[in-house]
């Protein structure tokens, strides 16, 4: 595998669309390869189907080549029930990995909390893989009214009142969430927010929010801004935003952060075939089809591995190496600092530490724009691969880490990236990033748009 960029700090950065690209082409020249189908069920039977080519061995390629790409579709698609449908011999391999003793154990936790059924792996063969059935959910662009939008990040939240689709007033306000025992403190963070907020504004017809995590029914069913909430007070945590629906009496609709990353891009710029990406706390990504739907995907590719090399950056919480929330948040910066030579007190946040780069950036520093190019080349080698799986024409970045020249240089460096190594992506995909100001509020402005009014 060659590269024609390598990142600065990073050397042995592996990304995944070059290694699966060699393995699919090196099976398609084999007689001895076969055909292997990955259906993800979700809620309602609703199925994803992806369909590709492996060799019916269990050399330590393979099984990369599969693991790998089962834990990214888990993640981008979602599902509580995985067909496998291929050699018996890798199904096997799946079912043991994606087990409660498993090395994904995690992973087959979060899905059985966020479905609320057991995670089953199904071995079968190909062509017993259930067909593809897919969500097609409409969803904001309502910018009549007066309305609130707030946006749940990790280390902070925003708030925009919204008259007629104006803002009128935004407001960023530092928290941390991720070790806070007691629901009520993210109920009166919330609610005092939308509070501020409602002071700028005639009327209140409605409330929309984006937030980390999984969201179903307006509840939080998996974040990790309620990590430290005790089990038997999680319920409290996770109905949240109904308590403020009951408080406020008008529609309120809340969302994943990711998909409203996509709707403020479809909203900013005019256009359909969306994928929003989020660099701030950690990786959020959502995605509008070109009809202008969402899917009823995860979009969780905070989790989904980008690179594979054997010695990627741990994620801790998930207990997986090389997932984009080490790639493209602040964690990706932190995780770089060593390397970069910029050394800070151990005890300082990861936003104080954004934001010592941010500064040592705007004085031109060298090693700062290390950081952000770094990056800026782990984007574009990891867009071609996310477009294998959603089909899109803009991409929209956004978050904390675009901040300053350093956005600027990420930006021009993934550029960069695909005009090099993949021309024919680079063709039909356009990197888009809002204002300074749309970077760091826009999902609040966005989210006011979710709820339609009350007829």
């Amino acid at each position: 595998m060659k590269l024609k960029f390598h990142p600065p700090l990073d050397a042995g950065f592996t990304p995944a669309v070059l290694f699966n690209r060699d393995y699919v082409a090196a099976a398609k020249k084999s007689a001895r390869a076969v055909p292997l189908v990955i259906g993800l069920e979700r809620e309602n039977k609703l199925v994803s189907r992806y369909e590709t080519i492996v060799l019916p061995d269990t050399d330590a390629e393979t099984l990369l080549y599969v693991e790998r790409l089962v834990k990214f579709l888990l993640w981008a698609w979602g599902g509580w029930k995985l067909h496998i449908g291929g050699p018996k011999v890798i199904g096997e391999f799946i079912r043991k990995t994606y087990s409660p003793r498993g090395a994904r154990k995690f992973d087959c936790e979060m899905m059985t909390t966020a479905y609320g059924k057991k995670f089953q792996v199904i071995v079968t063969m190909a062509e017993k893989v259930p067909a593809a059935k897919e969500a097609q959910i409409a969803a904001g662009g309502h910018l009549k009214g007066c309305r609130i939008g707030f946006d749940l990040g990790a280390s902070d939240y925003k708030v925009s009142a919204v008259k007629d689709g104006e803002a009128v007033f935004t407001e960023e306000m530092p928290w941390d969430p991720k070790i806070q025992s007691d629901p009520a403190y993210h109920y009166h963070h919330v609610a005092s927010a939308l509070h501020r907020a409602a002071a700028h504004l005639p009327r209140v017809d409605a409330i929309g929010g984006s937030s980390a995590g999984i969201i179903v029914d307006n509840e939080i069913r998996v974040a990790s801004l309620l990590r430290a909430v005790p089990k038997k007070l999680y319920p409290v945590a996770a109905r949240i935003f109904k308590r403020l629906q009951k408080e406020w009496n008008v529609p309120v609709v809340v969302m994943n952060d990711g998909d409203v990353t996509a709707l403020a891009g479809a909203l900013s710029l005019g256009s359909k075939g969306m994928l929003g990406i989020a660099l701030g706390s950690s990786e959020a990504a959502g995605f509008m089809d070109q009809q202008g739907r969402i899917l009823g995907w995860l979009n969780e590719l905070a989790f989904a591995p980008v690179d594979y090399q054997p010695g990627a950056a741990l994620d801790e919480w998930a207990g997986d190496i090389g997932t984009g929330a080490l790639y493209f948040s602040q964690q990706a910066v932190n995780k770089l600092l060593p390397a970069a030579k910029i050394k800070l007190p151990e005890k300082m946040g990861l936003p104080e530490r954004l934001k010592e780069v941010q500064a040592l950036m705007a004085k031109g520093d060298a090693r700062a724009a290390k950081i952000y190019e770094t990056i800026g080349i782990y984007l574009g080698y990891t867009l071609p691969y996310y477009a294998e799986f959603y089909d899109f024409r803009q991409v929209l970045i956004l978050g904390r880490v675009t901040t300053g020249k350093g956005g600027d240089i990420v930006i021009e460096k993934a550029n960069a990236v695909l005009k090099a190594e993949f021309p024919e992506v680079a063709a039909k995909i356009e990197l888009k990033v809002p204002d300074e100001k749309s970077r760091r509020v826009g999902q609040a402005v966005a989210a006011a748009s979710l709820p339609s009014l009350k007829k």
